[in-house]
């Protein structure tokens, strides 16, 4: 019974800032997106607005393909951090994971000062070529900024997965004559499938949610994030913001939690 009541007491105070912290307003936002002038349609509208529509998948195409480039990336990075030790590492390390200390207001600016009307690339092909290439606006533009923002937490959570991989299973491969690229997909990979699943859902989920770097370099963009600003702060439209939050937060869980479903088997299987 006293370990009961240990536990319950331990565990009230996390139960109680989910409560009041996160059911609480989710469940206002829910009511919120219905208490508009079509009330609960208001749910089916957006789903059916073209505008809308055009807006989450410009968003989930831009997630997925801000995950994909980071994973990649990472990966690469992250077990050649974790296997080599050389001269720099740590310098090397420490730049990789330096943006976490920037908001996504500041990484949107950086990414101006590279490729904006007066930025570094623009400022070179205007001297090389007569004609200012500006990339900061558009979708390459806010692609590497996502990029930039999601690649240093990937990487630590795979250098923390290379780190755990036994030896021993890629020397039993290549003495069984498997070839460095085989080693790399029947072992290596197999091996970090949890951690890259897991990883590369929180990507997807920053990059669908990420405020501060669209709303420096989506001008002339409407991803969903924007799309939910201006619905709230130009429009007034209080019940579309509230739907519109509703549904990207909706998305985004699902697929946390089946990359959480998928990591956790693969794990369990592993074991």
């Amino acid at each position: 019974m006293s370990d009961r009541v240990t536990l319950a007491a331990l565990v009230s105070p996390a139960l109680a800032f989910l409560l009041a912290f996160f059911l609480l307003p989710l469940l206002l936002m829910a009511r919120a997106g219905a208490e508009g002038p079509e009330g609960v349609a208001t749910y089916v509208a957006i789903a059916t607005d073209t505008r809308y529509l055009a807006s989450l998948a410009r968003t989930v195409g831009l997630a997925a393909a801000t995950t994909v480039a980071t994973l990649l990336i990472a990966t690469v990075a992250g077990v050649f951090l974790a296997r080599n030790r050389f001269r720099g590492r740590r310098l090397l390390t420490a730049l990789l994971t330096l943006p976490l200390a920037f908001p996504g207001v500041v990484v949107g600016f950086m990414v101006i000062l590279l490729a904006g009307r007066q930025g570094v690339i623009g400022t070179a092909t205007a001297a090389l070529t007569g004609e200012r290439i500006v990339l900061a606006y558009s979708f390459a533009g806010l692609f590497v900024g996502y990029l930039y923002f999601s690649i240093p937490r990937t990487v630590l959570t795979v250098m923390a997965a290379a780190e755990k991989l036994d030896p021993a299973l890629e020397e039993a491969a290549r003495s069984c004559g498997a070839a460095r690229w085989q080693v790399v997909r029947d072992v290596i990979l197999p091996g970090l499938k949890g951690a890259l699943l897991a990883a590369g859902a929180i990507c997807f989920a920053t990059a669908m949610g990420a405020f501060g770097t669209a709303f420096t370099l989506a001008t002339d963009i409407d991803v969903l994030p924007m799309v939910i600003y201006a619905e709230f702060t130009l429009g007034a439209n209080i019940a579309a913001a509230a739907a519109l939050s509703f549904l990207l937060g909706a998305i985004t869980w699902i697929i946390l939690a089946v990359a959480r479903t998928a990591a956790g088997a693969t794990v369990a299987a592993a074991g």
